[in-house]
């Protein structure tokens, strides 16, 4: 058999295009509400709706403000703000002035009736959630009046801490792109930004006391292709891929996720990942040698290691904080900590010197202790230390908060002494995985579907839910050159998880999921965001019987879905042969196998043509 695999992608008119009803009988909503009633009728929004809100409540007022721009970039219709209340045709944003307990600090009610639209909340977070769901009942269409049904509902998050993780250290993402990013997070209710502004690849904020982590830190030699298979910098090699956020820039990019209610904690990865702080201030490692910025080579990495038996360490931590503080309002700052090779430790003389003078046992409470002397560092700066589920290791600070991300184990052993937790594991919570067949993405270190996501329940049994503050997506970005790849990896997955993250556990059904996660691809493109549509995609498989005999299984992540195929290299059709559920023989000779989705006898999923040597090394 030829070992070559052919890639065929398309998307389709029928993608593009395909039939999801905004009618009056449908609340196609993520993350999916606590509780909904369906009303009688229909609002009419026009150019005549007004939006009202008191008068002197300037955090209210940015609210409508940005929910008047978002309304116009849906529909085309433009909203005027007034503070006047009026009997019909507005839509009106309250304040309580006794608060519910049950919607807490972002819960809302959002009434939609024939004359006039209510939202109500306790504080600006729920008014602003509110009227997020509110622009989901409104279809992506441009229209001088759109009916939109009237409905009653209450509504509040599962839990407090909903986040997306970005790293753009691998590869950089300009400021346009992050608040994008932000964009997105906000209409489906996520309110945490995890910011992973430094590694190996890139040190990607300004510090004025050390100029040199921009200057020389944000910039590697440019490489294209896998990543992993890099070559190193040659020698003369100019460095000229990266760049970094001004701390301008960074104000300008906190002051815009506030307004969407999201709150950014920003990483700083330490002790390890450190080859580009190392390229730019050497001496803060344990060699204490010349280095270049990781290009994304395959192996080792080489020095990546800060030098924690050096106390010049301590006070350039306790200057870069310094100055993150000032430009970070929220109440964590993430270390990192994760994956350091203490190997470089055992051969320092100065951090062997710290463990006898300290009476330590090894290094991995060599990085506990320097994991609390950071921690004493923020706490004295009014911030809390997060970190990777690898500061448990040798002991783990006071207060802080782990971020469970190799499985649970972590995040179950943190809770039981205590500590906050927000979950993250790989096999639920890395976007950076494959999500489609593996001959269509190609990319990955693993696989990971919307179905799998949407499966999980961020509180391990047995754990008391209070030290669960949430979850989120992390995604990063070895293998995502751009940003529209970060998109592209981003959605719909983020979408199954913001419901896991919002909605009640209870009830909770994929079937019941996916007609309104297909209800958001419109909206996505009418927003020009890119999103995988490997849900339509058909999986295809080899088995192997009793009797030895291969054959081939194929599947589809949603049901509904006829799935045709050939052997002989043709295009497949509705006229070609359909899979009926049962596994197929191959016929002799056969080298490959090509396979289409289709819905209500139209193509919906791209063609997928693999080998069938491909099948048999899986």
């Amino acid at each position: 058999m030829k070992k070559i695999i052919v890639l065929l992608f398309f998307y389709t008119v029928t993608l593009l295009n395909f039939n999801t009803s905004f009618g009056q009988n449908d609340l196609l909503l993520v993350p999916n509400p606590v509780k909904t009633q369906k009303l009688k009728g229909e609002f009419i929004i026009s150019g005549k709706t007004r939006i009202v809100i008191p008068s002197g409540k300037e955090k209210m007022k940015s609210i409508a403000e940005l929910f008047s721009e978002q309304l116009k970039s849906i529909s085309g219709i433009r909203s005027e703000i007034i503070n006047k209340e009026k009997n019909k045709d507005v839509i009106s944003l309250t304040l309580n002035t006794t608060k519910e307990t049950e919607l807490g600090n972002e819960g809302y009610r959002l009434k939609v009736l024939n004359h006039k639209i209510y939202i109500s909340a306790n504080e600006p977070a729920g008014l602003f959630y509110g009227t997020q769901t509110l622009l989901q009942l409104i279809p992506p269409v441009k229209e001088k009046t759109i009916n939109i049904p009237c409905t009653s509902i209450t509504d509040y998050p599962r839990f407090e801490w909903r986040g997306l993780m970005l790293d753009v250290s691998r590869h950089f993402f300009n400021k346009e792109e992050v608040m994008q990013f932000l964009d997105q997070m906000a209409k489906y209710k996520y309110n945490t930004f995890h910011w992973h502004l430094t590694d190996d690849c890139g040190w990607r904020i300004e510090i004025k006391a050390y100029p040199r982590l921009t200057s020389i830190g944000a910039w590697r030699v440019p490489r294209t292709g896998r990543y992993g298979s890099f070559d190193p910098a040659k020698k003369g090699e100019k460095s000229t891929y990266g760049g970094f956020y001004t701390q301008n820039d960074i104000k300008e990019i906190v002051k815009y996720a506030q307004e969407r209610f999201i709150t950014i904690v920003p990483e700083i990865d330490i002790p390890a990942h450190n080859a580009a702080l190392i390229a730019a201030y050497p001496e803060f490692s344990c060699i204490g040698e010349p280095t270049k910025v990781q290009a994304g080579t395959h192996g080792s990495i080489g020095d990546n290691v800060l030098c924690v038996g050096n106390e010049k360490v301590y006070d350039m931590l306790n200057t870069i904080f310094g100055e993150l503080v000032s430009l970070f309002p929220g109440e964590y700052i993430h270390i990192g900590g994760d994956e350091a090779n203490r190997s470089y430790w055992k051969n320092c003389p100065k951090c062997q010197k710290l463990i006898k003078d300290k009476k330590m046992e090894n290094e991995a409470v060599l990085q506990s202790y320097f994991t609390r002397r950071v921690s004493k560092i923020l706490s004295s700066k009014g911030k809390r230390l997060i970190g990777w589920d690898e500061i448990l290791e040798g002991g783990l600070a006071p207060n802080a908060t782990v971020m469970s991300w190799r499985g649970t184990l972590g995040g179950i052993a943190a809770a039981k002494a205590g500590h906050n937790v927000v979950m993250c594991p790989t096999q639920y919570c890395y976007f950076d995985y494959m999500q489609g067949e593996p001959v269509i993405e190609r990319y990955g270190a693993a696989h990971l579907v919307a179905s799998q996501v949407y499966r999980w329940d961020p509180v391990p049994e047995g754990i008391d839910p209070k030290y669960i503050l949430g979850g989120q997506g992390n995604v990063w970005t070895e293998m995502i050159p751009n940003f529209r790849r970060v998109e592209y990896m981003t959605w719909p997955r983020a979408l199954a998880l913001s419901e896991i993250l919002w909605s009640p556990q209870k009830d909770r059904k994929w079937e019941n999921f996916v007609p309104r996660m297909e209800a958001q691809f419109p909206r996505f493109r009418e927003s020009e965001v890119n999103y995988s549509p490997s849900i339509y995609d058909p999986s295809i498989s080899m088995i192997k019987e009793k009797d030895g005999k291969e054959k081939i299984s194929l599947g589809t992540e949603i049901k509904g879905l006829d799935i045709f195929y050939t052997f002989d290299c043709s295009f497949p059709d509705k006229f070609s042969a359909k899979y009926t559920g049962k596994p197929v023989c191959i016929p002799k000779g056969a080298t490959d196998i090509w396979a289409i989705t289709y819905r209500n006898n139209k193509p919906i999923g791209r063609l997928l043509a693999i080998t069938l040597n491909e099948l048999e090394k899986r």
